[in-house]
């Protein structure tokens, strides 16, 4: 009986540790600074991501969501992921302003892959949608496939791009309100 109380303490002091391990999103905010480029994140367009690590009080920023992919997707990645967020870009004011808290786990997002959307850093984007009817309404207008999180691959966010512009170059005017389109 003893071992028997013993074991449910732990078992009760290792939930009490998930739980806590558990990570909610952050509003994005101009102090963010992005994981890859050390740039200012709400200073680009597009849907941005969150990830939060073990151990770690703050989340790592990235100005576009295929970075985020990418980081999560990489081989070389060693830090245990607690949370991975991103923006509901049917929930976006519009293209250039994807909202400051309206963040949804990654893992239940429906990406569209492969559209015309350049995000941020002027890369093509992985475009995050709560619905997969959202989803397809971009991707019927805007060209992709759909795509759960985890049936993305790998190349899909760390394949090298090819940079014809820089962002800012020429405005991406077709990107405008994604949530409208």
């Amino acid at each position: 009986m003893r071992y028997l109380a013993v074991l449910a303490c732990a078992l009760l002091a290792a939930c009490s540790e998930e739980a806590a391990d558990i990570a909610m999103p952050v509003p994005l905010t101009d102090d963010a600074i992005g994981h890859y480029d050390q740039m200012i994140v709400a200073d680009h367009d597009g849907p941005k991501a969150q990830i939060h690590l073990a151990g770690v009080p703050e989340p790592l920023w990235f100005s576009q969501v295929r970075d985020g992919v990418a980081y999560v997707k990489s081989e070389e990645r060693t830090a245990d992921i607690v949370a991975f967020y991103v923006n509901d870009m049917a929930a976006a004011p519009d293209w250039a302003d994807p909202g400051a808290e309206n963040w949804l786990d990654a893992a239940a997002a429906f990406f569209v892959i492969g559209s015309d959307a350049v995000g941020g850093m002027g890369a093509p984007e992985l475009v995050p949608f709560g619905t997969e009817g959202d989803a397809g309404a971009f991707a019927r207008r805007r060209g992709g496939r759909i795509l759960a999180l985890s049936d993305i691959d790998p190349s899909d966010a760390l394949a090298p791009v090819a940079m014809g512009q820089m962002p800012g170059a020429e405005p991406d005017h077709a990107n405008a309100s994604a949530s409208r389109q």
